[in-house]
């Protein structure tokens, strides 16, 4: 029995929260500590739009609040590989972009 696409999305979007909760709780510092802004609210407003999966798509006014407000090349360079793998760097190109806070040339975030 295979999986669906659909299946795959919803569960990597719901890995990517349960890690974005990890990563911005607890008593270590984390990227929420590290980087400026709305961190969490990038990875939970943003999920879907940088996931692999799927086509590129222009993100919610949601996402793009958390995106204007943080610092998108510190996030990326903070990220554990685990959840690097499952974010587009070509959505999160477009998503930073969309939202007026592009990211700067060379900048690689995801995979």
């Amino acid at each position: 029995m295979t999986a669906s696409s659909g299946s795959i999305s919803y569960f990597l979007y719901l890995t990517t929260l349960m890690i974005a909760g990890i990563l911005v709780s607890g008593n270590k510092i984390t990227i929420q500590d590290e980087c400026q802004g709305d961190v969490k609210g990038v990875l939970t407003q943003c999920a879907t739009f940088i996931d692999k999966a799927g086509p590129v798509t222009d993100p919610s006014t949601s996402c793009c609040d958390a995106v204007k407000t943080t610092d998108i090349p510190c996030v990326c360079s903070q990220l554990p590989s685990v959840i690097a793998g499952v974010i587009s760097s070509e959505k999160v190109t477009h998503v930073a972009q969309f939202c007026g806070n592009p990211l700067p040339p060379g900048v690689q975030c995801g995979s």
